[in-house]
């Protein structure tokens, strides 16, 4: 079954948006962007994911109706933004991505543009997947 995707132009923001099932899915493009994002636009009830170890950007997924889980199809598919757009990119096979509420995000003095802590996530595995990809069979 097709699922509705909408990209959102994003020049001259920081980031990347599009809409999937009815959530607004926010894509940052640089580490100084990512942290504009996690801790400027974001709300602390937000979804916040990050591909586990290599670098990559930072990807919120809008919650304003305070959920307590994503929709599984729309957790899957921001995995798959978050996957893709990070180094594990050219990955052969799935790609583990953590997931968090972006209250459970600080970013210790000291630490580099991008780069944060996590005190509580869950992870997920994935196929790292762009805007313009097929689903890869599961």
């Amino acid at each position: 079954m097709a699922r509705a995707e909408n990209a959102v132009g994003s020049k001259g923001r920081g980031y990347r948006q599009l809409e999937f099932d009815g959530f607004e899915i926010l894509v940052g493009k640089a580490d100084a962007d990512n942290d504009r994002l996690t801790f400027g636009i974001a709300e602390p009830r937000d979804f916040w994911l990050h591909v586990a170890g290599p670098a990559g950007s930072h990807v919120v997924v809008r919650n304003p109706l305070e959920l307590d889980e994503l929709p599984h199809p729309v957790l899957e598919r921001a995995a798959e933004l978050a996957a893709w757009h990070s180094k594990a990119r050219g990955a052969r096979g799935k790609v583990e991505v953590h997931v968090c509420r972006v209250a459970d995000i600080r970013k210790p003095r000291g630490f580099a543009p991008g780069q944060v802590q996590l005190k509580r996530w869950d992870a997920v595995r994935v196929y790292p997947r762009g805007l313009d990809d097929e689903p890869n069979p599961s």
